[in-house]
């Protein structure tokens, strides 16, 4: 597919250090910066409001009386309060930090019921001065007592699983495109690709929570201050992702591929590299779990039978929006031709004029951004943690092996249907086991097609 690719494809400029640079005073930022955690003045805690779906009157309805526990990190409780008439209650902690909210079961009045009998707990990051949101929504008419939902499998629920395994596959294959586009140009098999999912997501938070106020003062310019707003600090997370991913290929494996350095040997140095900063994630950020400031504790929506938050349903249309532009830009300009004529033939593409080693270097780059898209759509899904990457980076390299080695499509088609067969698995085994049913799903198709569904037969030998 390369082979027509024009000769006078555009050569990008020289590299400077600043992207070197931006990547090492981002760390040293985070690090100096002042984490959320310490006592200030005001009262804080969590605001927590349980409702109903009631399906025949097409409206959620307040639930009172449901007892709300909140926990600290060791599991004891330092709160505890009753839901009232609006079924909201407030519950004050003394001193910020991250918290557990649960409900308990025994108060659920009789007819109302849990959507899903394992989902009776909410992390909230509470911060000084602030109450933190949650929302815990029920059903109403389904079981009784707070016990899980009768039927077991139900088209709503099947649906229900299935717009969430589209989610998360989209954001996966966010996520996954460049480790896919890496091992395409170069051959190379990734594995500190989760650390560029995780440096965007804790880089975003960054921005979004904190800013460069502890550093620079209450003077400093807007982007300094203290936070930005979730889209900038989006925007700001793939900026510098790809700063990181150039220094990666500029300063470690661009001179390993010019020594001649063999590909296991440079394996071996990304499973290395990706457990070091891993651990100055550790370091740095610390081990507890924390939420973007932005868009906390949102109700969901209902389409249909299915229900999504407001953000879900946005973050799902920006993955959708960013794989269309990623397949155009492949397709349609000498940039992405060239990528793929790389990808296709590096040889040829060499002889027929392209700079593999800049394009290589723009892969890079693309891809670490687009891995810090990924790390920002997980996080504002779900919680903010220094090991997020590397928890879904064997879900990664599923996706991109059941799509094709190599293929940015196949990376996309692979990740959906791990992302399916993870949510769709919890119908018939215990949510602990649910990676079990992508793996089970990807052994299955790679025994008939060993190649990937989009991926190319090659001979061996």
């Amino acid at each position: 597919m390369g082979h027509q690719v024009n000769n006078s494809v555009a050569q990008p400029k020289a590299q400077s250090p600043s992207g070197a640079v931006m990547v090492l005073f981002c760390l040293a930022a985070i690090w100096l910066a002042p984490l959320p955690g310490l006592a200030q003045e005001g009262e804080q805690g969590a605001r927590v409001r349980v409702l109903a779906n009631d399906a025949e009157a097409d409206e959620r309805v307040p639930i009172e009386g449901v007892r709300v526990l909140v926990l600290d990190r060791d599991q004891t409780i330092v709160g505890e309060g009753v839901t009232d008439a609006e079924g909201t209650v407030e519950i004050a902690v003394s001193v910020p930090s991250v918290y557990r909210v649960e409900i308990d079961v025994a108060t659920i009045p009789e007819g109302i019921s849990l959507r899903d009998p394992e989902d009776i707990a909410r992390e909230v990051n509470v911060q000084a001065g602030r109450f933190a949101q949650a929302v815990f929504q029920l059903v109403v008419g389904e079981g009784g007592g707070g016990g899980p939902v009768a039927g077991g499998i139900s088209l709503r629920r099947v649906l229900q699983l299935s717009t969430e395994g589209v989610k998360l596959g989209l954001f996966l294959a966010m996520a996954a495109i460049g480790l896919s586009l890496i091992f395409g140009t170069t051959g190379l098999v990734n594995f500190a690709h989760a650390e560029l999912v995780t440096w965007g997501m804790l880089v975003a938070y960054f921005f979004n929570v904190l800013g460069f106020s502890g550093l620079f003062g209450e003077t400093a310019p807007w982007i300094l201050g203290n936070g930005v707003d979730f889209f900038t600090s989006t925007l700001l997370a793939m900026v510098l992702g790809g700063a990181l991913g150039w220094a990666a290929d500029a300063g470690i494996f661009a001179p390993l591929r010019r020594r001649g350095t063999g590909l296991i040997a440079q394996m071996v140095v990304t499973i290395g590299l990706g457990i070091l900063i891993r651990y100055i994630f550790l370091y740095v950020f610390g081990g507890t779990g924390r939420f973007f400031r932005s868009y906390p504790g949102q109700q969901t929506i209902r389409l249909g039978l299915v229900e999504v938050t407001p953000k879900d349903l946005f973050a799902m249309g920006v993955a959708i929006l960013a794989l269309v532009g990623v397949g155009m830009i492949l397709q349609l300009t000498r940039v992405g031709r060239a990528m793929r004529a790389v990808s296709d033939n590096r040889d040829l593409a060499a002889s027929s004029g392209i700079d593999v080693q800049r394009v290589i270097r723009w892969v890079w780059v693309a891809g670490a951004a687009l891995a810090a898209l990924g790390g920002v759509l997980l996080g504002q899904s779900d919680v903010i943690r220094w090991d997020v990457g590397s928890n879904v980076l064997l879900l990664m390299f599923a996706g991109v092996t059941l799509g094709g080695l190599g293929t940015a499509y196949g990376a996309l088609v692979g990740c959906l249907l791990v992302g399916l067969g993870i949510q769709l698995s919890t119908l018939f085994v215990a949510s602990e086991l649910r990676s079990v049913g992508a793996l089970l799903l990807m052994a299955v198709i790679l025994l008939i097609r060993p190649q990937g569904i989009l991926g190319r037969r090659v001979r061996i030998g």
